[in-house]
């Protein structure tokens, strides 16, 4: 069997019926299997994704769920010697997994190739800076990580060890990359659509208490707890930029609890941490092009610099364990 398309699912239930559509047109000559990987919906994302031709596995408890916890309970249900990875809300290209099998004969060391992820829905400030950016998302050729998933060698992916950190629940695609590269794999983004993505409508603040409350803010932290000691964890440290910044918040918040504390005068002392917090909104706001950005930027610090000691400290189970989970639905085998 040629591909296994895995489709990561949580209360997927507008899109699922679109999706599972794209992935069965999609695999070359029909031949292949699509696997619905559902972290527990509570919506009708498994009664409608029962309907089609695939595999439906559903965690059940003590798993729970996280962004690193679906691709891998597909992959330990999936029989592919590819293993296509796509969100449930995409549209997988019809012609991509075609071009993306034909880039990996030809080039052996490749354990994964991707293309652009297409933004249909951008309407928070967020999603809109991600997109514009000249970020991983958007670079062509070598890659780092396959950001929104893409199609993987299964061969590679066991060499690794696993294809999702359970543990995560953010940072699992740079987790896999700086895996599959420290093996001495490389990872490509061709020039071509890979997919077109349905993403999320909510206002910033609200994206970002939302990112707050599922933990995918923890991922920098579990990701840190996840290398200590991996021969690629110097490597982990220089491709995370975001640690200076964290680190940079760190010894604002430090200098500020230091000027409360040492100076006698407790007013004059407020007043020049306030008037440090509204400096930096206000450096923040000129380079952003408003007060709005600016400010959202220096409270989205907040929130992550917060969340990456609580990440790093959280129990870990070990990712390579098979994951608790059901079978809810499997397609009809016709007799050879």
């Amino acid at each position: 069997m040629a591909v296994s398309i895995i489709i990561k699912t949580l209360n997927e239930e507008k899109r699922i019926a679109a999706t599972i559509e794209s992935a069965l047109a999609a695999l070359p000559g029909g031949q292949g299997e699509v696997i619905v990987a559902d972290s527990g919906s509570t919506d009708r994302t498994v009664e409608i994704a029962s309907r089609y031709p695939v595999t439906v596995a559903q965690l059940v408890p003590p798993a729970r769920p996280s962004c690193g916890i679906g691709p891998q309970l597909g992959f330990q249900h999936s029989r592919g010697d590819h293993i296509c990875l796509i969100d449930g809300d995409m549209l997988l290209d019809p012609g991509f997994l075609a071009a993306a099998l034909a880039f990996l004969a030809e080039n052996p060391r490749v354990a994964g190739v991707t293309g652009h992820v297409e933004e249909m829905l951008v309407s928070s400030l967020e999603y809109a800076r991600r997109v514009q950016r000249d970020g991983p998302e958007a670079r062509v050729g070598p890659i780092d990580r396959m950001n929104g998933g893409g199609l993987y060698r299964r061969s590679a992916i066991e060499q690794a060890g696993y294809l999702s950190d359970r543990n995560l629940h953010g940072h699992e695609e740079f987790d896999l990359g700086v895996r599959l590269r420290s093996a001495g794999w490389q990872l490509q983004r061709l020039d071509r659509r890979f997919v077109q993505h349905f993403g999320h409508t909510l206002n910033s603040y609200r994206l970002l208490v939302r990112r707050w409350k599922n933990k995918y803010l923890y991922g920098v932290g579990e990701l840190l707890r996840a290398s200590l000691g991996r021969p690629y964890f110097p490597l982990l440290l220089r491709e995370l930029p975001e640690l200076k910044l964290w680190a940079a918040v760190y010894l604002w918040w430090a200098a500020s609890i230091a000027l409360l504390l040492v100076m006698p005068d407790k007013r004059l002392a407020f007043g020049l941490v306030v008037a440090l917090l509204l400096g930096i909104v206000a450096l923040m706001s000129l380079r952003k092009g408003s007060l709005s950005m600016g400010l959202y930027t220096v409270v989205a610090w907040f929130f992550h610099a917060t969340a990456l000691p609580l990440g790093f400290l959280r129990r870990r189970q070990s990712p390579a364990a098979r994951i608790e989970s059901r079978i809810i639905h499997e397609p009809t085998r016709t007799a050879a």
